[in-house]
């Protein structure tokens, strides 16, 4: 695990042979979710030594539709997530989608997510590498792996070393995405690599408006993401993904989590 993992980790018990997990519900719906999410989440981890940290967006720019809930207000939902990170004692990786974005979320959080579509901006990329932050870019579903090291040259000349790359699917005609599995490797030429299970399984541009998803497939991908030798998972997870307010056709149910990581485990031990 490079350095700059380590750091944010300090404050949990972890076996240095897992991979650590990115995980928590699509967007920041109110307090009281946060950290029933995180609470278990961060319990769990505990109780499988798998380094985490807490995910959720303050707010969701990238809708379908104009009618999408977007979030709870910027301040407020950056409050929960700094709450989450000094109660629990656990990092948190966010969501930015512009340049000003960037100092002001770095306030609240240590993980600064760049969405896939917004993987080439250059501003939005040196504005987060100035942070000083760890930037997590999402390999955008129209670039291939190779042409990710152009987003990791861009933070690093900006004086960043600190950056993810994370693999969440490539267009499939209208309305589906597939997942290259050699884009793990290859990326992880550039950075650590993030497989991101669930949105690998989203079905966009629905015309009902709200994205599908196919969450049926979250073991089989997470699976095949741990066998090729993927460093961490990224998974969006919610006590009842039918209700939830953002990407809820793809999340997993957060009961089924500790299982489906239990046997990650065990498949990332025989691989090694």
């Amino acid at each position: 695990m490079k350095q700059f993992l380590k750091e944010i980790f300090t404050s949990q018990q972890y076996d240095e042979k897992n991979f650590f997990l990115m995980a928590g519900p699509c967007v920041v719906e109110n307090e009281t979710l946060i950290f029933e999410v995180a609470e278990k989440v961060s319990q769990i981890c505990k109780r499988l030594q798998i380094p985490f940290i807490f995910k959720a967006s303050y707010r969701k720019a990238n809708r379908t539709s104009g009618n999408s809930f977007t979030g709870i207000g910027d301040k407020d939902a950056l409050e929960i997530l700094k709450k989450v990170k000094e109660k629990l004692s656990i990092p948190v990786v966010t969501d930015i989608h512009t340049a000003d974005e960037a100092a002001r979320a770095a306030e609240y959080v240590d993980v600064l997510q760049i969405p896939a579509f917004l993987c080439r901006q250059s501003d939005l990329l040196i504005a987060a590498a100035q942070t000083g932050k760890i930037i997590n870019v999402k390999k955008g579903q129209f670039v291939s792996g190779e042409a990710m090291r152009f987003a990791v040259k861009k933070i690093k000349n900006a004086g960043n070393e600190k950056v993810l790359l994370t693999e969440r699917g490539t267009t499939f005609g209208y309305q589906d995405l597939v997942v290259d599995y050699r884009n793990l490797p290859i990326m992880q030429q550039y950075a650590p690599v993030v497989m991101d299970v669930t949105h690998s399984l989203q079905q966009p541009n629905q015309t009902s408006g709200v994205t599908g998803g196919n969450p049926q497939m979250i073991s089989t991908i997470a699976k095949a993401a741990i066998a090729v030798g993927a460093d961490g998972l990224f998974i969006e997870t919610h006590p009842q993904p039918a209700k939830a307010l953002s990407d809820g056709a793809n999340m997993l149910q957060l009961d089924l989590l500790e299982p489906l990581l239990a046997q990650l485990i065990t498949l990332r031990r025989a691989v090694l």
